[in-house]
């Protein structure tokens, strides 16, 4: 009867199971500078001035 309790007293969070995960936080930790440069990237492309 305590089992039970206790396993509804210490419901874990998402934010918790996120942070203690260290291959997903690797993999956001590399996915993101990447998304960011390849979105910097494109738009340095766009606003470049078309050649004569």
């Amino acid at each position: 009867m305590s089992d039970q309790n206790n396993n509804d007293e210490e419901r874990i969070s998402g934010w918790q199971h996120l942070l203690d995960s260290p291959f997903l936080l690797l993999f956001i930790g590399v996915a993101m500078p990447t998304v960011f440069y390849i979105v910097w990237g494109i738009m340095e492309i766009v606003n470049l001035p078309v050649a004569p």
